[in-house]
């Protein structure tokens, strides 16, 4: 069991022992890319779509079933 513990916590001590970060992680120094490409963000309101509804009573379930039918509910 502890050698479980230990194979799997090995790469995790190694790794953060790293002394060097991959490109990835490390800032873009490409001269080709500028801040001014970037599209500025507008704002939107979070409930702009908002549509007030209100409860209903439910109807006879029967009638929706049929409506839903693929033949109109045609028994």
């Amino acid at each position: 069991m502890n050698l479980k513990f230990l194979v799997a916590a090995m790469p995790l001590l190694a790794s953060g022992c790293a002394a060097t970060l991959p490109p990835e992680v490390i800032a873009s120094g490409d001269p080709a890319y500028s801040p001014a490409d970037v599209r500025p963000v507008s704002y939107q309101s979070p409930v702009a779509g908002y549509t007030h509804r209100v409860p209903v009573d439910p109807k006879p379930w029967r009638d929706q079933n049929d409506a839903q039918a693929p033949d109109g509910g045609a028994s």
